[in-house]
C-alpha cells in the first residue's frame, strides 16, 4: 500500500496506533513516530548539546574576528600624574628638587587593511605639562605647557604573507569544521535513534504475532476440548493443546516484557523520562527503491561532509606550511606618518603656529644563519600536508566502497523481502489447510503447534527483512546525503547557507 497523500497517511497512522493500543493494552500518552523521536533526541542529547555549544562558540569567535576588521575607536585617559623627586644634574654635579605634573588624553581610530595586511591609524594626543625645577642653573624654573599632536600613520608589512587574511580564514574554517561536526553528529544520532526505534517496532510486531498465535491456540483448544468431551479424541490431545496454549501465553508475556525494555532503551537514547509513556506510531512498507549506483557515488563524493573536513584539514596544513616558511624569514615593514604638533603656554594660542611632523621608516629582518631550523620546519609541514592529502584520497575510496556495498545489500534485501512475502503467503495457506485437518481430527495438536510456530517465524522474518531494508536505506541516505525513497537531496540547510555566505 503506497501512502502518498498526507491526509491519507495521517489517517492510516492513527488507525494503526489505535489498533496497536487495543492489541497491547499499554497506556499511551505520546504518539511516537521516527520524526518525533529524532526531534526529542536532538533536543535532549548531551552530545548534541555539546557540539551545538561548540558551534555557537566558533560562530561567536568568527563574529569577533570579523569585528576586528572594522574601525576600532579608542580613548585612553591619564587624568592626573604627579611626581616630586630629587634629581642629579650631571653638568653641575649637583642634586636639585624637581616637581612635575601632567594630564593626558589620546583618541585613536585604527583600521586594519585586509587586502594588504596593513594598519592605518588616526591619533590625536592632547596633554598638559607642569614642571618646577629648583636647579640653580634653571632660567625659568616653572614651566606650564599645553600640547597637542594629530597624525595619520600607516604600517605595512612587506616580503611576507598576509597574516590578517590567513587569520580570518583559519577562524572561518574552524567555524565550518564545528558546523560539519554538528551535522555529522546529527546524522549519527538519527542512525542510533532509527536502530532503537525499529527494535521497538520489531518487538511490537512480535507481540502482535504472539497475540495472534494465542488467539489461534485458544480457538484450537476449544475445538479439542469439545471433541475430547464428546469422546472423539484422546485425552492426551487436550493435554497437548493446554501446553500449546500455555506456551502462547508465555510468549505474549515475554514479548510484553521485551517491548517495555526496548521502550526504556529508546527513552534513554532520545532523552525521554522513563516515567513517561509513549505509543509507537509507525507504518513500514516494503516498497522497491530504484538506486543508481553511479549517481549515488557521485552525489556522495560531491557532498559528503567528511570530504569537506579532509579538505579543511588540507587548508589548515597549508596555513601551517606558511607559518613554517616564516621561521627566520626575510621580512620587513614600512611605517609612514604625517601630522602636526603644537605647543604653547597659552591654551588659546595653541594652534596658532603648529609644526608639521612627517616621518617614514623602513625595518628589515635579515636572517643570517639558523642551523637549519627553517628548513626542518618546512619539511615537517610539507610532510603533514602530504599526510592530509592521503587521508582525503583514502576517505574517497572508503566512501565509494561503502556506497557500493550498501547498494548491493539493498538489492539483496529487496529480493529477500519478495521471497519472504511468498513464504508468508504459503505459510498462511499451509496453516489454514492444516487447521481444517485439525478440526477434522486428521492432525494432532503438536503438529498444528509446529505449523503455527512456522507461520509466526515467517512473519517475523518478513518484518525483520523490511526493517533491515529501511536501515540500509537510511544508511545510504547518510552515506550519500540523498534520499532515494523520495528522490531528493538532503544536504543540510545550514551547510547550504554557509556555502552561500
Amino acid at each position: 500500500m503506497n501512502i502518498t497523500n498526507p491526509f491519507t497517511r495521517s489517517r492510516y497512522l492513527m488507525i494503526t496506533a489505535i489498533v496497536l493500543f487495543q492489541v497491547t493494552g499499554l497506556p499511551a500518552q505520546v504518539l511516537m513516530d521516527m520524526e518525533r523521536a529524532l526531534d526529542i533526541a536532538i533536543l535532549n542529547s548531551p552530545t548534541m548539546q555539546q557540539v551545538e555549544l561548540d558551534l555557537l562558540r566558533n560562530h561567536e569567535l568568527l563574529n569577533a574576528q570579523r569585528a576586528r576588521l572594522k574601525s576600532q575607536f579608542g580613548l585612553v585617559l591619564d587624568p592626573f600624574e604627579y611626581e616630586r623627586a630629587n634629581r642629579f644634574d650631571r653638568r653641575t654635579s649637583e642634586w636639585f628638587l624637581n616637581e612635575s605634573a601632567s594630564s593626558t588624553g589620546t583618541f585613536s581610530i585604527n583600521q586594519r587593511i585586509l587586502p594588504t595586511d596593513g594598519t592605518i591609524s588616526l591619533r590625536n594626543t592632547f596633554w598638559y605639562d607642569y614642571n618646577n625645577s629648583q636647579s640653580p642653573d634653571a632660567v625659568d624654573p616653572i614651566s606650564r605647557t599645553w600640547n597637542n599632536r594629530l597624525y595619520l600613520e600607516l604600517t605595512q608589512p612587506i616580503f611576507t604573507y598576509n597574516r590578517t587574511r590567513v587569520e580570518l580564514q583559519r577562524v572561518e574554517l574552524s567555524y565550518e569544521t564545528a558546523l560539519l561536526r554538528y551535522l555529522l553528529q546529527k546524522l549519527s544520532l538519527e542512525r542510533n535513534v532509527a536502530q532503537n526505534f525499529y527494535t521497538v517496532y520489531s518487538i511490537q510486531m512480535r507481540l502482535n504475532i504472539a497475540n495472534e498465535e494465542l488467539k489461534n491456540n485458544a480457538e484450537s483448544h476449544e475445538i479439542i476440548k469439545n471433541k475430547v468431551e464428546g469422546g472423539l479424541l484422546a485425552l492426551e490431545e487436550l493435554y497437548q493443546s493446554e501446553v500449546n496454549l500455555a506456551t502462547s501465553r508465555s510468549s505474549v508475556y515475554t514479548s510484553e516484557l521485551n517491548l517495555l525494555n526496548a521502550m526504556d532503551e529508546l527513552k534513554v537514547v532520545i532523552g525521554m523520562p522513563l516515567s513517561e509513556e509513549f505509543e509507537l506510531l509507525a507504518v513500514i512498507k516494503a516498497d522497491s527503491v530504484e538506486v543508481d549506483p553511479i549517481m549515488a557515488i557521485n552525489h556522495a563524493l560531491a557532498n559528503r561532509m567528511e570530504l569537506r573536513q579532509r579538505a579543511i584539514d588540507i587548508e589548515n596544513s597549508m596555513f601551517n606550511l606558511l607559518d613554517a616558511k616564516t621561521t627566520n624569514e626575510f621580512a620587513g615593514s614600512i611605517t609612514a606618518s604625517f601630522g602636526i604638533q603644537a605647543n604653547h603656554e597659552d591654551l588659546s594660542q595653541l594652534f596658532d603656529n603648529p609644526t608639521n611632523t612627517p616621518s617614514v621608516g623602513l625595518t628589515l629582518n635579515i636572517p643570517i644563519f639558523d642551523w637549519g631550523e627553517r628548513k626542518s620546519e618546512i619539511k615537517a609541514a610539507e610532510a603533514d600536508l602530504m599526510s592530509t592529502e592521503i587521508d582525503l584520497e583514502i576517505e574517497k575510496i572508503e566512501i565509494q566502497v561503502n556506497v557500493r556495498s550498501i547498494v548491493r545489500s539493498i538489492k539483496n534485501l529487496e529480493n529477500q523481502i519478495v521471497i519472504q512475502e511468498v513464504t508468508v503467503d504459503n505459510a498462511k495457506l499451509t496453516y489454514d489447510i492444516n487447521l481444517e485437518r485439525y478440526r477434522n481430527g486428521d492432525l494432532t495438536s503438536l503438529d498444528l503447534g509446529i505449523i503455527q510456530s512456522q507461520l509466526s517465524d515467517r512473519k517475523m522474518s518478513l518484518t525483520n527483512a523490511i526493517i533491515d531494508l529501511k536501515l540500509e536505506l537510511l544508511n545510504l541516505k547518510i552515506q550519500t546525503l540523498y534520499d532515494f525513497e523520495y528522490q531528493v537531496s538532503i544536504i543540510p540547510e545550514e551547510l547550504l547557507e554557509e556555502e552561500n555566505n
